[in-house]
């Protein structure tokens, strides 16, 4: 959590240090939504509610009224949400002159319940049946973007086409080339930092132009805050510098997906027991941890929606690549999809290699720890660990290939209904329905080229 109160903000605001206050939702795609507070006005009235359209959980990523879903529509009038500061998560954004920010939970209007399908409510309601087993999550994500010197505007009046990234050939962990990258990349720890998120290292990715930014182990919920305030500050902070980033799974064929493993584990109630480590189990995993990604395991095709919730993400999953083709589980093994670290030490932790970069963090932390959760709950057998090179496993799990898919088994997941409710996975079963059917109608510049003259 970040240590600047409600008290600072007022003492700051008194002395003119800040002047404008962000109140933030998070969206279905994991953006931050809100209004531009007067800061005076903020730390009088606002910082107990304020309100927004109902419409905004139920867009697409361009913003777009979908049709189709009980919790809103035309007919229904796109009512109110109230917005609820949660002062905890209050911080200061250095990057922005004078600007503070805070995230919103989003309240039913009228009765003050929490939205049932907003992520951040969603991932609460599994942080609370995990509290109730007197255990408490703790995650990380590591998160991979791509770095270009054209500014937004300029990439998007091009047609995202010749588009320049920000190196010129591979600099995974490569020191000289990401050096050429410091201006960006320092502002970027840097600003994080001050703004109470514990960064720990950035560096080279995969790709020409590819960074990942590494913050510390957390609470899942204080991760899933610092994973989306990540996300919108990395954007600000480039387009500050004159460049663009871009966290889209795959931008281009010949170039490495982006992802956002998720590191997870289980800890005591008070935070300092790890529930999955025992010294005698085998590479130290305790039975809880084997229930638990046995788990993770049985329901792997569940739950790739919310890790892959878009027709690109699943451009990234192609072998041979670090991007996993099957949920399989293996000691320190990059090929599968689930990694064993940190083998016998208090450290230890399943690593979830299949989340892309385009992942709302809310939803993929809350699905995996439901599908965890059950697997303790049913005292699940973790199967055998697979070895070698999982990308030629024949009779291995595949990840679902397609959205059309992925949604299909969300659909049909019983132990995601159970979970999360029938109405949260029916709005985002209609979430995913939405983007299949965007696309399916959509004609592509791979088709035209390819067919132009000679179909």
């Amino acid at each position: 959590m970040t240590t600047y109160t409600f008290e600072e903000l007022k003492k700051d605001v008194a002395d003119g240090r800040i002047d404008t206050v962000l109140a933030c939702q998070v969206d279905m795609q994991g953006r931050l939504m809100g209004k531009r507070f007067q800061a005076e006005f903020f730390v009088e009235s606002a910082y107990k509610e304020t309100h927004s359209c109902n419409y905004l959980l139920a867009t697409d990523m361009e913003m777009e009224t979908v049709s189709g879903y009980k919790a809103t529509s035309w007919e229904k009038g796109y009512g109110d949400y109230t917005m609820k500061p949660d002062l905890s998560t209050l911080r200061r954004i250095p990057w922005l002159e004078g600007t503070a920010l805070v995230l919103c939970d989003m309240l039913d209007h009228a009765t003050h319940a929490e939205v049932p399908h907003s992520p951040r409510a969603i991932l609460k309601k599994q942080v609370a049946r995990l509290e109730a087993m007197g255990m408490k999550a703790f995650m990380a994500t590591e998160l991979e973007f791509f770095l270009f010197d054209q500014t937004y505007d300029e990439a998007r009046l091009s047609g995202y086409r010749d588009l320049k990234t920000v190196s010129g050939y591979n600099e995974d962990y490569h020191i000289f080339q990401t050096t050429k990258e410091e201006d960006v990349m320092r502002a970027i720890r840097k600003g994080l930092q001050g703004a109470g998120i514990p960064v720990e290292n950035s560096k080279g990715e995969a790709s020409a132009g590819q960074e990942e930014i590494n913050v510390r182990y957390a609470d899942v919920l204080t991760m899933a805050d610092r994973h989306v305030i990540i996300k919108n500050g990395c954007k600000e902070i480039a387009w500050s510098k004159g460049k663009a980033i871009t966290f889209l799974a795959k931008w281009h064929y010949n170039a490495a997906g982006s992802s956002s493993h998720i590191h997870q584990s289980l800890w005591s109630a008070d935070g300092k027991t790890p529930l999955f480590f025992d010294k005698n189990g085998e590479y130290g995993m305790s039975e809880t941890m084997k229930h638990y990604m046995a788990g993770l395991l049985a329901h792997a095709s569940d739950f790739t929606y919310f890790l892959a919730p878009y027709i690109n993400s699943y451009k990234r999953f192609v072998a041979g690549t670090f991007a996993p083709t099957k949920a399989i589980w293996s000691k320190d093994n990059r090929t599968a999809g689930y990694r064993l670290c940190g083998e016998a030490s208090k450290g230890i932790r399943v690593e979830c290699r299949v989340g892309g970069s385009d992942l709302n963090p809310y939803l993929a932390m809350a699905a995996l720890l439901a599908a965890g959760i059950d697997g303790i709950e049913k005292k699940m057998a973790l199967e055998p660990e697979f070895s070698g090179d999982a990308y030629g496993a024949k009779e291995a799990r595949e990840i679902p290939r397609t959205l059309r898919a992925a949604a299909e088994t969300l659909r049909g997941s019983a132990m995601l209904r159970a979970a999360f409710g029938d109405d949260v996975v029916d709005h985002y079963v209609r979430a995913a329905e939405w983007e299949q059917e965007e696309y399916d109608r959509r004609i592509t510049d791979w088709e035209v080229a390819r067919g132009f003259e000679r179909a």
